[in-house]
């Protein structure tokens, strides 16, 4: 996988993906950024969110599971010092259908976390990562 990542002044870069898709993103007003884009590091949860979602809704609609919406809300925590990385990340997934099987979703959130996303499994060497859920009646 390739991309490409421009400047466009001040803080800002621009992403372009091999798959065509542009993102903008820039630091924060208080470090000399203008406020364009997400942070990177945002970026890195968003792909986390993303990846992981698309694992549970693919396995859940396999196994018949009648999903009217997904939410993933990831709450995060980083160290003091530079590198500010991550330390703590937590996955709260909301996900809303009718009739849904506890069972088929807390199997889709674990093998998401344990086995497919691969955001997931990369963040997990370094960071503390949970993942809870909820079933939402739809």
């Amino acid at each position: 996988m390739t991309m490409l990542v421009k400047w466009q002044g001040g803080m800002a870069f621009q992403a372009t993906t091999e798959s065509g898709h542009q993102v903008m993103m820039d630091a924060a007003p208080e470090v000399g950024g203008a406020n364009l884009g997400a942070r990177p590091m945002e970026m890195l949860l968003m792909g986390l969110g993303g990846c992981s979602g698309i694992d549970v809704i693919m396995m859940l609609q396999k196994g018949g599971q009648e999903v009217t919406d997904c939410q993933i809300e990831i709450s995060s925590q980083r160290a003091e010092t530079i590198p500010k990385v991550y330390t703590e990340i937590q996955a709260h997934y909301k996900v809303y259908g009718k009739g849904l099987s506890e069972k088929k979703v807390q199997r889709a959130v674990e093998l998401s976390a344990e086995k497919y996303c691969s955001v997931s499994k990369m963040l997990e060497a370094t960071v503390k990562m949970s993942h809870t859920f909820e079933i939402i009646e739809a």
